[in-house]
């Protein structure tokens, strides 16, 4: 089974998740960059708003074919107890019919307010979510920025 590991990050807990993951499932690993550079107070000003009402944030052409890979890692970090915008913009990459994993890393560790939309914004997609994981990383954001 190929996998792939795609991930968005922005202080470096969910970078050296996916790179974990990665590793550990002879998985190629693939970084989701944002067009526009994100300080750490557009992250709480705009991201954590974006986040909470599911907007996707305009993000860099990824170098990888999604369709070549038969399960598809997506690890986030949280902001304001969801997914990041970069996330949804993921999330429309998508192909159909595909198996897809979830992490999600915060200070905090859970995500229980988006959960349920998180799962359906994947099944939306033609996708079946198999693993969603909350990774408590106990670091700020913002503190190491990749």
């Amino acid at each position: 089974m190929k996998t792939i590991v795609i991930y968005y990050s922005f202080g470096g807990s969910t970078k050296a998740e996916a790179e974990r993951v990665a590793a550990e499932n002879d998985a190629v690993l693939c970084r989701v960059e944002e067009t526009k550079d994100r300080s750490l107070f557009s992250t709480f000003v705009q991201g954590a708003p974006n986040a909470k009402y599911r907007k996707a944030s305009e993000i860099k052409k990824i170098d990888q074919d999604l369709n070549l890979f038969d399960r598809i890692v997506i690890g986030c970090p949280v902001w304001g107890g969801y997914p990041a915008p970069a996330f949804n913009a993921i999330a429309e990459l998508l192909p159909s019919g595909k198996e897809v994993e979830l992490f999600f890393c915060s200070s905090g560790g859970e995500t229980p307010k988006s959960s349920q939309g998180t799962k359906d914004l994947i099944s939306k997609k033609g996708c079946r979510v198999i693993s969603y994981r909350d990774v408590k990383t106990g670091k700020s954001p913002g503190k190491a920025k990749d």
